[in-house]
C-alpha cells in the first residue's frame, strides 16, 4: 500500500522552511525575479571569454525559424564553407526547406510501412506508442539528412525559397500526425480484417498522393530540374544552366559527405561498438542511423583535429541545459541551482540518459577552438 503525506509532516516542512534563512532568502528572489539570473554563476560568467584561437564561421548565420529543421540546417551549414569557395561567393544557402519536404514525404511512408511491419503487435506495444507518439516530428539525425540527400539531391535557396509552414511548422505537423494516425488504423483495420499486404498497401499509396498534396500546399511543389546561375563576389557572371537537384548535389558538394560517420558517448553502453534503434529512420530502405560509441574524451579530440584542419564539425546535443539565451552562454556550471535550493542534483551520464533527464534535442555546428 502507498504511504501518503501526513499533516505532520507537512507541519515540519513548514516549520523546517521558516526557520531556513537562505530558504526564505532564495524565496523572496525567486517569486519576484528571474530565476536564470539569480542562480547565474557570476564567477564564470566573468571567467568566460568569447575569442577562440580557431574560428571558422566568417559567413552568414542561417535561421531555423520557429521549427525543429537544426539538424538539416547544421547539416546544409557543414556543406556551404566549400560550396561558397568553389562559387567565389561570400554567402550561400542551400534550400532547406527542399529537403525538409522530402523529409517529411519520405517520413510519412516509412512510418506506414513500420505500422505494416508491426501490425501482428498489439496497440499497447512499447514499438507502436514510439511510432504514433510523435509519427511526424521535425528532428532527426545525421544518418537520415544523408539518406535524404542521397536520393533526392540539393537546390540553392533561390530554387526553393521558405514558405510560411517551413518556417513554423507546428500547424503543418498537426495536420501530417492526424492523416498519418488515420491512416495507420486504416492499414491495421485492413489487415486485422484478413487482407492481404498488397491491398493495405494500395491504400497506404492512397494516402500518400494525400500527404504529397497537403506538403505542396503548405511548403510549395519541389523541383525537378532549375537553372542554376549566379554572380560571385568579383562581380563575374556565371550560368550552369538546368540542373536536377541530384546534379546539383554531386557537383558543389565538395564534402566527402559518405565518409563520415557519427560518433556518440553513451556510458551505458560498451565503447567501440556501433549502435541503432529501431524505426529510427526516414526513408524506407536506406541505410539505418548508426552511432559509433566512443569516451568522450575521444570526441573531444576528434573535434580539436578537425576544426584545427579548418572543418566544422557537426554535433547533437541537449540545449536546453545550463544556457543563458539572452547573454550567449553555454557551460556545465552556468547555474548553481544546487546552492539556490539548497539540495543536491547528482546524477551521473549514464544514469541521466536511462532515467530521461538528458537527451538530444538540437544539432549545430562547431565551428571554433580555443587552443592553448
Amino acid at each position: 500500500m502507498a504511504r501518503v503525506i501526513t499533516k505532520k509532516q507537512v507541519k515540519q516542512y513548514r516549520r523546517d522552511f521558516s526557520s531556513d534563512v537562505t530558504a526564505r532568502v532564495a524565496q523572496n528572489a525567486v517569486t519576484g525575479g528571474d530565476l536564470l539570473e539569480i542562480a547565474l554563476n557570476r564567477d564564470l560568467v566573468q571567467d568566460i571569454d568569447s575569442s577562440f584561437s580557431i574560428k571558422l564561421d566568417d559567413w552568414k548565420v542561417t535561421h531555423q525559424m520557429r521549427s525543429g529543421r537544426c539538424w538539416l540546417f547544421a547539416t546544409l551549414n557543414l556543406f556551404r564553407p566549400s560550396t561558397m569557395k568553389k562559387l567565389n561567393v561570400k554567402n550561400f544557402e542551400f534550400s532547406q526547406s527542399h529537403i525538409h519536404f522530402w523529409d517529411k514525404f519520405e517520413r510519412s511512408n516509412h512510418l506506414l510501412e513500420a505500422v505494416l511491419e508491426t501490425s501482428d503487435r498489439n496497440l499497447d506495444d512499447r514499438t507502436i506508442a514510439f511510432l504514433l507518439g510523435d509519427p511526424i516530428g521535425d528532428g532527426g539525425q545525421w544518418n537520415m539528412a544523408m539518406n535524404l540527400i542521397r536520393k533526392h539531391g540539393l537546390v540553392p535557396k533561390t530554387a526553393f525559397p521558405e514558405s510560411k509552414s517551413s518556417s513554423n511548422t507546428m500547424r503543418m505537423n498537426a495536420i501530417l500526425k492526424h492523416i498519418l494516425r488515420t491512416t495507420a488504423s486504416e492499414l491495421r483495420a485492413i489487415i486485422d480484417a484478413g487482407g492481404s499486404l498488397a491491398e493495405a498497401r494500395a491504400r497506404k499509396d492512397e494516402r500518400l498522393a494525400d500527404i504529397w498534396r497537403i506538403l505542396c500546399i503548405h511548403l510549395g511543389t519541389p523541383p525537378e530540374k532549375f537553372d542554376w546561375q549566379w554572380e560571385d563576389k568579383d562581380g563575374k557572371f556565371h550560368r550552369r544552366g538546368t540542373l536536377t537537384p541530384q546534379e546539383f548535389a554531386a557537383e558543389y558538394v565538395e564534402l566527402d559527405w559518405e565518409d563520415y560517420v557519427c560518433i556518440v558517448n553513451d556510458p551505458r553502453n560498451e565503447y567501440y561498438r556501433t549502435y541503432t534503434v529501431d524505426f529510427l529512420q526516414n526513408v524506407a530502405g536506406g541505410p539505418p542511423v548508426i552511432y559509433l560509441n566512443v569516451p568522450s574524451s575521444e570526441m573531444k579530440d576528434i573535434t580539436q583535429k578537425l576544426l584545427e584542419d579548418g572543418m566544422p564539425v557537426w554535433m547533437g546535443c541537449d540545449v536546453g541545459k545550463q544556457m543563458h539565451r539572452q547573454r550567449g552562454l553555454w557551460d556545465a556550471k552556468l547555474f548553481d541551482f544546487a546552492e539556490l535550493y539548497g539540495t543536491e542534483f547528482k546524477m551521473n551520464r549514464a544514469d541521466r540518459l536511462r532515467f530521461g533527464q538528458t537527451m538530444m534535442t538540437h544539432a549545430m555546428l562547431f565551428t571554433g577552438v580555443d587552443v592553448v
